[in-house]
């Protein structure tokens, strides 16, 4: 062993990996196996692959590396600790549970053990609490706290929910040891620790006779402390560290903070600063930043040795920040650093595709986009997709984001809670009939698609039965073609796919059961493509994990919160892709980029929230809480991130990029964003081709400059293309918006119904309408509203909201509107939805009336129910709205079926809404009377029929344009006419 430690430090102007392989080959590379019989001990499997390739471009063909071990990971297990060298003489370790396992039992132990006077917690939130708890646990093991430390706190100043959550904390780390032990296992912290501890004593009694180097590992625990500090005290061993800023005053070095735990809230330690991990490791080591040495190896990738005084200075704490005033000019060591800030995230993705598109004009130079936003770098491999280049994402999407996670997600939220949308998004999925068949599954998964448009659907795979049957028994009825081709292959699907859910419909179900019959579903559906590639494999993975699991947590589950559960799971587990994008461009998440380095550094997503990512509040301590205890702060993360944004800054080529507006919301600068132009200035922007790179993200999908906007449309067809035939509301559509009426009846363009089971408005005033049709034919006596009055309270389409919003509102309206008929002297009820059509000068007016009613003189009473608000008398007489008087003339001329011709004597809008004015359930109003400029029934008839003929003349018989209309409102159209191009612009669009 040496008499002081061997430590030493690469700054952070200098590429870590390529500089740890330089300095190694100079010092080991003697012969063909110098290098092979040393030892590398490394953080994580990335740093590997990052040193891996140092060495290749290093040493080049014929170099035989070092062995390479990681001990940062979680999951170290006997083979890492194998070739470490540990001593195999001893007794086994237990081994670590399954982290999947474990997390079933703590769920299990939350919904067993309830501190007294708290409520229950079960179910998804237990399963979720229970994620919590693991890490609290591994915290501990970590920091080498005792479970007992939470025992004896004094927690008078904290909430007392706080309070409640360390009780339950308590009692949960009491039973946890018993459980665990039962096992046989043991938790992965604690066995890495030991493991960690046994190499160290072994290396202590018997040096190893090869050269062991600790490289980039900055992990404060104490045992890889210890490790460490073994490794520095022997022969041939070293421990290199990235970025110990060595130049940093011995005061603001101290400023740092004391490290041991209870330290009072005036002196905590700045955890947030990107040096206070590594003095906080130095620390425990014992080691002095005095004998950290500076490792003299470079490399190609280095950037210029004026960025390590400049990066220090940027970072220091907030009492020394006064230093920045007397920092003389600081060109030299910021030349090579620029930033852009764009309009939004998705402009921000577009300029970052566009650097790195640029950088592929330059032979041999490499790009590298680094951040921590996930979304950021989806967008970035997307734009970059339109130039046909794939860029991989190292850092890996989510399991449930991949194909098979959703198919799973889908199918496993369709099972617990059936839904049209779900249903339609499950049957449509990419995987789903993938091959030869697919063609024909896409064609009747769209012939159910516009069945189910809708609303109104019953509940359930029946529900969905149900409609196809009455739409083929129905020749009638829209959709009843699609629904006789439809129904045999809705019947086999239904009867293949439902059943193997069934478990789901139960109230409470082994988690087991419920995996097994996603599982048949999924390979019902998709075959053995769901388990293909590597998120299938990753998602077959954890479908044996959960099931070998069997007996571990809650024996029975709600299978509504089995989806939740399913979906946390997925969105923790992260799929890698494989190798194979460009060799040149690259983007990777902080830890990628922790040890390596391209020619140009984007530094990506610099917003406050995204980079330093917001911190996560802890369900179980809160800050406090934890302070007392030992663990680290949630802010101790934020300092990570300031190290990996600290080291980036050391490169050569670096641009620094943000967007003002992210997610659709203004973004707030990050702090290293602000320090960073707060010190060195407004940052000079990129110009690649020559133009700034913001205005070329937002040109770049701009139309050229010959486009215009385009001009209000004037549709024209030949008289031959013009209905001759039109129905009551086709007129007030074309008096109000001709285009419209154009696109309708013309075009044949009828907007489609939302997917969706939920009764709308247009469901509930059709139900409405139903309601009083099947009431008058019954005889529009009491007790007839009474039973149509159950019917609708018990109707199956009627959703929740619903039920508890809707029906309690219309029901005193629907009680008004029978009683103002059941009342009415000599008023009887002829017919409800009466159908009629007349010819009248050449053209075929068609319509239906709500109801017809004979009054007691004998005359016509049209009526018309609204649910909503009815059209106001004005725009009647300004020809907007001619429905009753049309209907009106039709009823006069005899052409309402089943019922004579007869003088109309009332128009009538029946709305079911509380009259505010007058107090009652609803109203009836006319669009003529003393206050209108229509006196009479036999007036605003007389006018609709004017209204009818002038509009014919223009645009039936006419060669009027199908203009767009004063009078319309935004409506389903405004795409087609291109609105928003011409729209204030005037009539020809300029």
């Amino acid at each position: 062993m040496t008499t002081s430690p061997t430590v030493f430090s690469i700054p952070v102007q200098r590429a870590f990996a390529d500089a740890l392989a330089a300095g190694l080959i100079d010092r080991f590379a003697d012969g063909a196996l110098g290098l092979a019989e040393g030892s590398i001990l490394l953080p994580s499997n990335r740093a590997r692959s990052a040193v891996q390739a140092a060495f290749v471009r290093a040493g080049g063909a014929g170099l035989l590396m070092p062995r390479l071990a990681v001990i940062g990971d979680a999951d170290l297990d006997e083979n890492v600790a194998l070739a470490l060298d540990a001593i195999d003489m001893e007794a086994p370790l237990p081994p670590a549970i399954e982290p999947l396992r474990r997390r079933l039992l703590l769920a299990g132990l939350i919904e067993r053990y309830t501190p007294e006077g708290e409520p229950r917690v079960t179910g998804a939130a237990a399963f979720q609490l229970a994620g919590g708890l693991a890490r609290v646990i591994d915290q501990l093991h970590y920091e080498e706290v005792p479970a007992s430390a939470l025992v004896d706190l004094d927690l008078g100043a904290f909430a007392d929910h706080w309070r409640a959550s360390l009780d339950r904390l308590r009692l949960l780390v009491d039973h946890w040891p018993d459980v665990l032990a039962a096992t046989g296992h043991t938790d992965r912290a604690a066995r890495r620790n030991a493991l960690l501890d046994r190499v160290a004593a072994g290396w202590r009694a018997t040096p190893p006779g090869r050269f062991v180097v600790a490289a980039g590992i900055t992990t404060a625990a104490p045992a890889i402390a210890r490790l460490l500090r073994t490794v520095a005290d022997m022969d041939l061993g070293m421990v290199v560290f990235p970025g110990v800023d060595t130049a940093m005053a011995a005061a603001e070095w101290e400023a740092l903070g004391p490290t041991a735990p209870g330290t009072d809230r005036a002196a905590r330690p700045l955890e947030t600063h990107p040096q206070y991990h590594l003095k906080l490791l130095l620390d425990r080591m014992g080691v002095a930043r005095e004998e950290v040495a500076e490792w003299a190896a470079v490399s190609s990738f280095d950037g210029p040795d004026t960025r390590a005084s400049f990066v220090s200075l940027l970072f220091a704490p907030a009492d020394y920040t006064a230093q920045w005033q007397a920092a003389g000019d600081l060109k030299p060591a910021t030349a090579g650093i620029t930033g852009a800030t764009f309009s939004d995230d998705a402009q921000e993705a577009q300029g970052i595709a566009l650097l790195m598109r640029h950088t592929v004009e330059t032979p041999g130079r490499t790009a590298a986009l680094v951040t921590p936003d996930r979304a950021l770098a989806e967008r970035v491999a997307a734009a970059l997709a339109r130039w046909g280049i794939a860029v991989d994402d190292s850092a890996g999407q989510p399991l449930g984001r991949t194909p098979s996670g959703a198919l799973a997600l889908l199918l496993a939220e369709l099972a617990a809670d059936f839904d049209p949308v779900a249903l339609i998004a499950l049957l449509s999925h990419p995987l789903v009939r993938k091959g030869e068949d697919r063609t024909a599954w896409l064609d009747a998964v769209r012939r159910l698609d516009l069945l189910l448009r809708e609303p109104g659907l019953a509940p359930g795979w029946a529900g969905v039965s149900a409609r196809i049957a009455a739409l083929a028994a129905d020749p009638d009825a829209r959709g009843h073609a699609l629904a006789v081709e439809l129904a045999p292959w809705w019947h086999d699907m239904a009867a293949a796919l439902a059943p193997m859910l069934a478990p789901f419909a139960s109230p409470s179900v082994a988690p087991d059961h419920l995996l097994a019959a996603l599982q048949n579903g999924l390979e019902w559906l998709a075959d053995e493509a769901v388990w293909t590639g590597p998120a299938g494999r990753m998602l077959a993975d954890l479908f044996d994990r959960w099931t070998l699991a069997r007996g571990a947590g809650p024996a029975r589950v709600d299978p509504a919160d089995f989806p939740a559960m399913l979906g946390q799971l997925l969105g923790e587990a992260s799929v890698r892709p494989p190798y194979g994008g460009h060799p040149r461009l690259f983007i990777w998440g902080l830890l990628e980029a922790r040890l390596q380095r391209a020619d140009l550094m984007i530094l990506g997503g610099l917003d406050e929230g995204r980079w330093p990512a917001a911190t996560q509040p802890d369900p179980w301590l809160a800050p406090g809480i934890r302070r007392l205890v030992g663990l680290p702060a949630a802010e101790r993360q934020q300092g990570m991130a300031a190290h990996d944004f600290a080291s980036a800054l050391g490169a050569g080529d670096i641009v620094v990029t943000r967007a003002q507006r992210s997610g659709g919301d203004p973004a707030v600068a990050s702090r290293f964003w602000l320090r960073l132009t707060a010190l060195a200035g407004e940052l000079a922007q990129p110009v690649p081709g020559g133009i700034p790179l913001t205005d070329l993200a937002a040109r770049i999908d701009l139309p050229s400059g010959s486009a215009r906007p385009a001009a209000k449309p004037r549709p024209v067809p030949p008289a031959d293309a013009r209905p001759r035939r039109i129905s009551v509301t086709a007129v007030d559509r074309l008096a109000r918006d001709p285009f419209a009426y154009y696109a309708n009846q013309i075009l044949g363009l009828s907007p489609l119904a939302p997917l969706s089971a939920a009764p709308d408005p247009r469901w509930r005033g059709t139900r409405v309408h139903a309601l009083f049709e099947r009431w008058v034919r019954a005889g529009a006596t009491a007790e007839a509203f009474e039973a149509e009055l159950a019917a609708l309270a018990s109707d199956p389409a009627l959703d929740a909201i619903a039920r508890a919003f809707w029906l309690p509102r219309i029901e005193p309206a629907l009680r008004w509107a029978a009683r103002q008929l059941i009342d009415a002297e000599g008023r009887t009820a002829l017919k409800a939805e009466a159908w009629g059509e007349i010819a009248l000068d050449g053209v075929t007016l068609t319509g239906k009336a709500d109801r017809i009613d004979r009054l007691p003189d004998g005359r016509l009473a049209i009526v018309d129910y609204k649910t909503g608000g009815a059209p106001t008398a004005k725009a009647a007489f300004d020809r907007l709205d001619n429905q009753l008087g049309l209907l009106g003339l039709i009823g006069q001329q005899g052409g309402m079926k089943g019922v004579d011709a007869a003088e109309i004597g009332a128009l009538e809008y029946w709305s079911l809404r509380p009259d505010r004015k007058a107090g009652g359930a609803g109203k009836i109003s006319s669009t003529y009377g003393p206050r209108s400029d229509l006196k009479c029934a036999g007036e605003a008839v007389d006018h609709a029929a004017d209204a009818l003929a002038g509009l014919a003349a223009r645009y039936l018989f006419g060669d009027a344009p199908f203009v767009p209309g004063d009078n319309a409102t935004f409506g389903d159209y405004d795409q087609l006419m291109r609105r928003d191009e011409w729209f204030g612009r005037g009539e020809d669009g300029a």
